[in-house]
């Protein structure tokens, strides 16, 4: 359960955003979306790997 602490006199909006953030970091969409279809090992290991090569290019331009 997300719980938001919300001071007296402290905007709405600022506490939804707040909820929204905390909400966005449990990852709970994304694993949502990650189970409505089956994904075969091999498939997840080579988007898994590609993601990793692509990580690797962009820490190599950045030197």
């Amino acid at each position: 359960m997300i719980i938001v602490p919300v001071k007296e006199g402290d905007n709405i909006e600022r506490a939804l955003k707040k909820f929204k953030r905390k909400y966005e970091k449990t990852g709970i969409v994304k694993e949502l979306r990650a189970r409505q279809a089956f994904e075969k090992p091999s498939v997840a290991n080579r988007k898994k790997m590609m993601r990793a090569v692509y990580v690797q290019k962009l820490q190599q331009v950045e030197e």
